[in-house]
């Protein structure tokens, strides 16, 4: 929590219990469904709060904005980052349903009204988004196409709506084919720890 805080030292009392919460509701429900890595249970709020976080650093988000996490897995980059915006509304698909059950169960655990988990595949996801998130779930040419038709068209924020997407090394040869505006953020200018050296934010202007 020191780490969240010195990156995000703004945070409501309520926000702060909300954070500190997440690590015993992890472990928790790690022991009984693998939602994630058991090498990363140690480094949980490095590896998986401050980098969903990271897009917060790219692009907040105004009231009212409707934002969908496609490939959620246990929540991420969504539970973090609804936190984080309380006045926005998030959407958390997975095709997974036991790590929907999860994302459910958490935010229910800290009070979060602002998450809605569904089980189904982003393909079926009904309904318009200004921003779209997730966290390295395919290549970026296959979620282009998972994601088509999602986006609404007017944009209220100072980037366009789109995706932003939390992937790490050199994406020069998956990026190539892509058609859309795009721009590439390193994290490593945000965050000093090494875990984020080669970490970035894309965001696609679709």
């Amino acid at each position: 929590m020191k780490t969240i805080l010195h990156y995000f030292p703004d945070l409501s009392p309520k926000q702060q219990e909300q954070f500190e919460a997440l690590g015993e509701l992890y472990k928790f429900w790690n022991d009984q469904i693998n939602v994630i890595s058991r090498k990363d249970t140690e480094n949980f709020y490095e590896r998986h709060v401050l980098h969903s976080l990271g897009i917060a650093k790219i692009q907040s988000f105004n009231a009212g904005t409707e934002i969908l996490d496609v490939g959620t897995g246990g929540g991420f980059p969504g539970i973090p980052l609804a936190i984080l915006f309380p006045d926005s509304n998030f959407t958390l698909v997975d095709s997974i349903g036991k790590k929907i059950k999860v994302v459910n169960e958490v935010a229910k655990a800290i009070g979060l009204t602002n998450v809605k988990g569904i089980h189904c595949r982003a393909e079926d996801v009904e309904g318009k988004f200004d921003f779209v998130v997730s966290r390295a779930v395919t290549r970026m040419p296959d979620f282009l196409v998972w994601v088509k038709g999602k986006i609404k068209s007017k944009s209220n924020h100072n980037r366009k709506n789109g995706i932003l997407y939390l992937k790490g090394g050199d994406l020069s040869e998956e990026m190539s084919t892509v058609r859309q505006k795009y721009k590439e953020f390193l994290l490593s200018d945000i965050y000093s720890e090494e875990f984020f050296e080669t970490k970035k934010v894309i965001h696609v202007v679709i």
